[in-house]
Protein backbone atom coordinates (compact mmCIF):
# COMPACT_ATOMS: atom_id res chain seq x y z
CA UNK A 1 0.00 0.00 0.00
CA UNK A 2 2.92 2.63 0.94
CA UNK A 3 4.26 1.62 -2.72
CA UNK A 4 1.56 2.05 -4.86
CA UNK A 5 -0.12 5.10 -2.70
CA UNK A 6 1.88 7.85 -4.50
CA UNK A 7 1.10 6.45 -8.24
CA UNK A 8 -2.87 5.69 -7.08
CA UNK A 9 -3.12 9.07 -5.32
CA UNK A 10 -1.30 10.50 -9.10
CA UNK A 11 -4.21 9.02 -10.56
CA UNK A 12 -7.07 9.84 -9.12
CA UNK A 13 -6.05 13.51 -8.23
CA UNK A 14 -3.51 14.43 -10.82
CA UNK A 15 -1.61 17.30 -10.12
CA UNK A 16 -1.46 20.48 -12.52
CA UNK A 17 2.59 20.35 -12.93
CA UNK A 18 4.05 17.05 -13.56
CA UNK A 19 7.49 17.85 -15.19
CA UNK A 20 9.92 20.86 -13.29
CA UNK A 21 13.31 20.18 -15.09
CA UNK A 22 14.12 24.14 -14.19
CA UNK A 23 13.70 23.24 -10.96
CA UNK A 24 17.37 23.27 -9.53
CA UNK A 25 18.34 25.97 -11.54
CA UNK A 26 15.42 28.19 -10.56
CA UNK A 27 15.80 26.88 -6.77
CA UNK A 28 19.95 27.81 -6.90
CA UNK A 29 18.43 31.33 -8.54
CA UNK A 30 16.64 32.07 -5.41
CA UNK A 31 18.63 31.23 -2.65
CA UNK A 32 21.58 33.18 -4.36
CA UNK A 33 19.04 35.81 -4.29
CA UNK A 34 18.21 35.55 -0.77
CA UNK A 35 21.55 35.72 0.16
CA UNK A 36 23.11 34.50 3.57
CA UNK A 37 20.59 33.92 6.54
CA UNK A 38 19.45 36.83 8.38
CA UNK A 39 19.41 36.85 12.23
CA UNK A 40 15.76 36.57 12.22
CA UNK A 41 15.65 32.96 10.14
CA UNK A 42 18.64 32.10 12.34
CA UNK A 43 16.58 32.98 15.12
CA UNK A 44 13.69 31.03 14.10
CA UNK A 45 15.77 28.15 13.44
CA UNK A 46 16.50 27.77 17.05
CA UNK A 47 13.07 27.94 17.97
CA UNK A 48 12.23 25.20 16.14
CA UNK A 49 14.55 23.15 17.26
CA UNK A 50 14.06 23.74 20.67
CA UNK A 51 10.81 23.24 19.95
CA UNK A 52 11.10 19.59 18.49
CA UNK A 53 12.99 18.90 21.88
CA UNK A 54 10.70 20.43 23.87
CA UNK A 55 7.66 18.40 21.87
CA UNK A 56 9.98 14.38 22.41
CA UNK A 57 11.22 15.35 26.12
CA UNK A 58 9.68 17.87 27.20
CA UNK A 59 6.66 16.18 28.75
CA UNK A 60 8.38 13.32 30.27
CA UNK A 61 11.60 15.30 31.06
CA UNK A 62 10.50 18.78 32.34
CA UNK A 63 7.15 18.04 32.55
CA UNK A 64 6.14 20.64 29.46
CA UNK A 65 3.18 19.69 27.83
CA UNK A 66 2.73 20.24 24.05
CA UNK A 67 0.21 23.47 24.57
CA UNK A 68 2.85 25.56 26.86
CA UNK A 69 5.70 24.27 24.18
CA UNK A 70 3.91 25.96 21.63
CA UNK A 71 3.36 28.79 23.28
CA UNK A 72 6.66 28.78 24.52
CA UNK A 73 7.88 29.19 20.69
CA UNK A 74 5.78 31.91 19.78
CA UNK A 75 6.47 34.18 22.87
CA UNK A 76 10.33 33.98 21.62
CA UNK A 77 9.47 34.78 18.23
CA UNK A 78 6.98 37.45 19.11
CA UNK A 79 9.67 38.91 21.80
CA UNK A 80 12.58 38.51 19.56
CA UNK A 81 10.70 40.98 16.69
CA UNK A 82 10.50 37.99 14.26
CA UNK A 83 7.41 38.29 13.99
CA UNK A 84 4.47 40.68 15.31
CA UNK A 85 1.04 39.99 15.75
CA UNK A 86 -0.15 41.76 13.50
CA UNK A 87 1.62 38.94 11.51
CA UNK A 88 0.05 36.75 13.35
CA UNK A 89 -3.30 37.92 12.60
CA UNK A 90 -2.78 38.04 8.82
CA UNK A 91 -2.32 34.22 9.05
CA UNK A 92 -5.93 33.24 8.26
CA UNK A 93 -5.37 29.77 7.74
CA UNK A 94 -3.60 29.61 11.10
CA UNK A 95 -6.73 30.97 12.79
CA UNK A 96 -8.88 28.44 10.40
CA UNK A 97 -7.42 25.21 11.85
CA UNK A 98 -7.26 26.29 15.47
CA UNK A 99 -11.02 27.27 15.33
CA UNK A 100 -12.18 23.87 13.59
CA UNK A 101 -9.65 21.67 15.10
CA UNK A 102 -10.84 22.93 18.65
CA UNK A 103 -14.11 22.93 17.85
CA UNK A 104 -14.62 19.50 16.34
CA UNK A 105 -12.35 18.04 18.75
CA UNK A 106 -14.89 19.38 21.91
CA UNK A 107 -17.85 18.10 19.56
CA UNK A 108 -15.82 14.87 19.24
CA UNK A 109 -15.10 15.18 23.44
CA UNK A 110 -19.19 15.54 23.99
CA UNK A 111 -19.67 12.25 22.06
CA UNK A 112 -18.07 10.55 24.64
CA UNK A 113 -19.23 12.57 27.53
CA UNK A 114 -23.19 11.89 26.91
CA UNK A 115 -22.08 8.20 26.53
CA UNK A 116 -22.82 8.16 22.76
CA UNK A 117 -19.44 6.23 21.63
CA UNK A 118 -20.40 3.36 24.31
CA UNK A 119 -24.12 3.31 22.75
CA UNK A 120 -22.96 2.65 19.59
CA UNK A 121 -20.22 -0.14 20.77
CA UNK A 122 -22.30 -2.00 22.78
CA UNK A 123 -25.17 -1.88 20.23
CA UNK A 124 -22.68 -3.24 17.85
CA UNK A 125 -21.42 -6.11 20.45
CA UNK A 126 -25.18 -6.90 20.66
CA UNK A 127 -25.57 -7.35 17.32
CA UNK A 128 -23.02 -9.53 16.71
CA UNK A 129 -23.85 -11.53 19.37
CA UNK A 130 -27.60 -11.83 18.37
CA UNK A 131 -26.26 -13.01 14.77
CA UNK A 132 -23.78 -15.53 15.36
CA UNK A 133 -21.17 -14.59 12.77
CA UNK A 134 -18.04 -16.64 12.16
CA UNK A 135 -15.09 -14.97 13.14
CA UNK A 136 -13.99 -13.48 9.82
CA UNK A 137 -16.85 -11.85 9.47
CA UNK A 138 -17.32 -10.60 12.64
CA UNK A 139 -14.12 -9.05 12.19
CA UNK A 140 -14.85 -7.77 8.78
CA UNK A 141 -17.87 -6.05 10.45
CA UNK A 142 -16.29 -4.86 13.30
CA UNK A 143 -13.53 -3.14 11.24
CA UNK A 144 -16.02 -1.25 8.79
CA UNK A 145 -17.67 0.19 12.34
CA UNK A 146 -14.54 1.05 13.68
CA UNK A 147 -13.28 3.29 10.20
CA UNK A 148 -17.10 4.40 9.81
CA UNK A 149 -17.52 5.76 13.22
CA UNK A 150 -14.68 8.08 12.72
CA UNK A 151 -16.72 10.41 10.56
CA UNK A 152 -17.64 11.06 14.64
CA UNK A 153 -14.27 11.96 15.60
CA UNK A 154 -11.48 15.20 15.04
CA UNK A 155 -8.37 13.13 16.38
CA UNK A 156 -7.23 9.98 15.97
CA UNK A 157 -5.88 9.38 19.73
CA UNK A 158 -9.58 10.60 21.05
CA UNK A 159 -10.77 7.62 18.65
CA UNK A 160 -7.96 5.72 20.08
CA UNK A 161 -8.99 6.33 23.58
CA UNK A 162 -12.46 6.08 23.10
CA UNK A 163 -13.02 2.73 21.04
CA UNK A 164 -10.01 0.37 20.89
CA UNK A 165 -10.53 -1.08 23.56
CA UNK A 166 -13.59 -1.67 23.12
CA UNK A 167 -13.48 -3.11 19.62
CA UNK A 168 -10.73 -5.09 20.63
CA UNK A 169 -12.52 -6.73 23.07
CA UNK A 170 -15.27 -7.33 20.67
CA UNK A 171 -13.10 -8.56 17.92
CA UNK A 172 -11.47 -11.39 20.73
CA UNK A 173 -14.79 -12.33 22.18
CA UNK A 174 -16.23 -13.22 18.85
CA UNK A 175 -12.60 -15.62 18.11
CA UNK A 176 -10.88 -13.12 16.36
CA UNK A 177 -7.22 -14.22 17.02
CA UNK A 178 -5.74 -11.63 19.26
CA UNK A 179 -2.71 -10.98 17.57
CA UNK A 180 -4.47 -10.12 14.55
CA UNK A 181 -7.24 -8.07 16.41
CA UNK A 182 -4.66 -5.48 18.08
CA UNK A 183 -2.48 -4.73 14.93
CA UNK A 184 -5.38 -4.38 12.80
CA UNK A 185 -7.34 -2.22 14.62
CA UNK A 186 -3.94 -0.14 15.34
CA UNK A 187 -3.14 -0.37 11.73
CA UNK A 188 -6.37 1.38 10.90
CA UNK A 189 -5.56 4.35 13.00
CA UNK A 190 -3.06 4.91 10.44
CA UNK A 191 -5.50 4.48 7.53
CA UNK A 192 -8.35 6.39 8.28
CA UNK A 193 -6.46 9.66 9.19
CA UNK A 194 -7.12 11.31 5.42
CA UNK A 195 -10.88 10.49 5.41
CA UNK A 196 -12.25 13.96 6.31
CA UNK A 197 -9.75 17.46 6.32
CA UNK A 198 -10.66 16.57 10.46
CA UNK A 199 -9.82 13.35 10.96
CA UNK A 200 -6.19 13.62 12.16
CA UNK A 201 -4.39 17.22 13.15
CA UNK A 202 -2.02 17.25 10.31
CA UNK A 203 -5.15 16.92 7.97
CA UNK A 204 -6.69 19.92 9.46
CA UNK A 205 -3.39 22.13 8.52
CA UNK A 206 -3.50 20.85 5.18
CA UNK A 207 -6.99 21.84 4.25
CA UNK A 208 -6.15 24.92 6.05
CA UNK A 209 -3.85 26.11 3.87
CA UNK A 210 -6.78 26.29 1.11
CA UNK A 211 -5.38 24.04 -2.16
CA UNK A 212 -8.14 21.54 -2.27
CA UNK A 213 -11.89 22.10 -1.64
CA UNK A 214 -13.75 19.88 1.43
CA UNK A 215 -15.94 18.00 -1.42
CA UNK A 216 -12.34 16.89 -3.01
CA UNK A 217 -10.87 16.25 0.27
CA UNK A 218 -13.67 13.41 1.51
CA UNK A 219 -13.62 11.75 -1.62
CA UNK A 220 -9.92 11.67 -2.14
CA UNK A 221 -9.79 10.84 0.98
CA UNK A 222 -12.33 7.86 1.13
CA UNK A 223 -10.90 6.33 -2.11
CA UNK A 224 -7.94 6.05 -0.69
CA UNK A 225 -8.83 4.66 2.68
CA UNK A 226 -11.00 2.14 1.25
CA UNK A 227 -7.76 1.30 -1.16
CA UNK A 228 -5.18 1.03 1.70
CA UNK A 229 -8.41 -1.07 3.53
CA UNK A 230 -8.47 -3.33 0.36
CA UNK A 231 -4.28 -3.85 0.45
CA UNK A 232 -4.43 -4.43 3.70
CA UNK A 233 -7.17 -7.02 4.22
CA UNK A 234 -6.60 -8.98 0.78
CA UNK A 235 -2.93 -8.99 0.71
CA UNK A 236 -2.67 -9.04 4.47
CA UNK A 237 -4.93 -12.22 5.07
CA UNK A 238 -2.57 -14.47 2.82
CA UNK A 239 0.25 -13.29 4.31
CA UNK A 240 -1.18 -13.62 8.07
CA UNK A 241 -1.78 -16.99 7.07
CA UNK A 242 1.67 -17.81 5.47
CA UNK A 243 3.39 -16.94 8.79
CA UNK A 244 0.93 -18.78 11.01
CA UNK A 245 -1.37 -15.93 12.37
CA UNK A 246 -4.82 -17.37 11.07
Amino acid sequence: ALVLTPYVLFKIYPPEVTETPDAPTMAAAKLEEMGPATSGEKITLGVVASLLFLWIFGPGLLGVSAPVTALLGLSALLCSGVISWQDCLQEKGAWDTLLWFSALVGMSAQLETFGIISWLANNVSTMLAGASMSWPMAFTVLHVAYFAIHYLFASQTAHVGALYAAFLAMMVGSGVPVLIAALTLSFSTNLFGAITHYASAQGVVYYGAGYIDLPTWWKVGGIMALFQYGVMFGVGAFWWKAIGLM
